[in-house]
C-alpha cells in the first residue's frame, strides 16, 4: 500500500513539500551555534565550487550545508533514482536547493550513476557546488563511500563536510539512525576545514588515504555536535572486518 502511494506523483510532491515546510520550521525556530563555518565563507561568497557532505541520518537539516539567495553559487544535492529519491528532491526543492539523480548500479540494472557523476562535474564547474550524503542511500553507516573523493578529483573541488544536532530530537532504529530534529530548541552545527582534492593523477592509495581521513573528520564533528548538545553520540556502523569479529563472537560454540 505504501509502496503504491509513494509512485503517485501528487502524493511525492505533497510529502516532499510538507518534509521540506517542517526542515525550514526546525531550521528557523532553533537557536543555532555555529563552529567553524567561516571554513565555508569563502565558498558562498566566491564562485563555489566545493563538494560538501553529510551524513544521510542528518539529512533533514540539509539546508544548513549552504546559503541560499541571490549571488551565492547554485547547489544541488545528488538524489537516488527511487520513490523515496522523488519524495526527497521535492523536499530539497522546498527548502531552496536543487536536484541531480542517480544512484550506483544494482542487481545488473543502470541507475544512472555515471550520468550523475558527469553532471555534478559540470555543474562544480560551471562554479556550482554538490551536496551529497557520502554515506547513502543504503550504507553503510557513516562510512564515505569512494564516489565522493572520485568527485572531488574529477571536478577539481574541494572536500567539506557538515554536521548538526538538537537537543530535542527523535533517532529512528533506520540503517543510517535518521534523526528527526524537533522544533523550538538549541541546536549545534560545525563545518570541517576544506580538503584539498586529490590530484589528476592520484593513484589508488592517495584516493582511499584520502577518503579514510575525510570519514573520520566527517565522524569527529557529528561526535562533537551530539556531545555539545547533550545527547548521546551515534557512531558508525562496524567496518566489514569488525562486523565480521563481532558476529563470530556472538556465535554460539559448536
Amino acid at each position: 500500500m505504501l509502496k503504491q502511494l509513494l509512485s503517485n506523483s501528487l502524493v511525492q510532491f505533497l510529502i516532499g513539500r510538507a518534509i521540506g515546510s517542517y526542515m525550514l520550521l526546525v531550521g528557523v525556530t532553533t537557536r543555532w551555534e555555529r563552529i567553524n563555518q567561516a571554513a565555508i565563507a569563502p565558498f558562498t561568497g566566491g564562485d563555489g565550487k566545493l563538494v560538501l557532505c553529510i551524513w544521510h541520518g542528518r539529512l533533514l537539516q540539509t539546508q544548513k550545508m549552504w546559503a541560499f539567495g541571490p549571488g551565492i553559487p547554485k547547489a544541488k544535492v545528488l538524489i537516488s533514482n527511487s520513490r523515496e529519491g522523488e519524495v526527497i528532491t521535492h523536499a530539497v526543492r522546498t527548502v531552496g536547493a536543487d536536484a541531480i539523480r542517480g544512484s550506483a548500479a544494482k542487481r545488473g540494472r543502470l541507475k544512472g550513476g555515471v550520468e550523475a557523476m558527469r553532471a555534478m562535474a559540470r555543474h562544480i564547474e560551471d562554479g556550482g557546488v554538490i551536496c551529497i550524503t557520502p554515506d547513502g542511500p543504503r550504507g553503510p553507516r557513516m562510512r564515505v563511500k569512494g564516489g565522493a573523493v572520485q568527485l572531488a578529483k574529477l571536478a577539481g573541488a574541494p572536500l567539506m563536510g557538515l554536521a548538526w544536532s538538537t537537543q530535542r530530537r527523535k533517532v529512528f532504529n533506520s540503517w543510517d539512525r535518521l534523526i528527526l530534529p524537533l522544533p523550538f530548541g538549541r541546536g549545534v552545527l560545525i563545518w570541517t576545514d576544506p580538503v584539498a582534492p586529490p590530484a589528476p593523477d592520484a593513484d589508488d592509495d592517495t584516493l582511499e588515504a584520502v577518503r579514510a581521513a575525510f570519514e573520520a573528520e566527517l565522524n569527529r564533528i557529528a561526535a562533537e555536535a551530539d556531545r555539545r548538545i547533550g545527547v548521546e553520540p551515534i557512531h558508525p556502523a562496524p567496518q566489514e572486518g569488525e562486523a565480521r569479529a563481532t558476529a563470530a563472537r556472538a556465535a554460539p560454540a559448536q
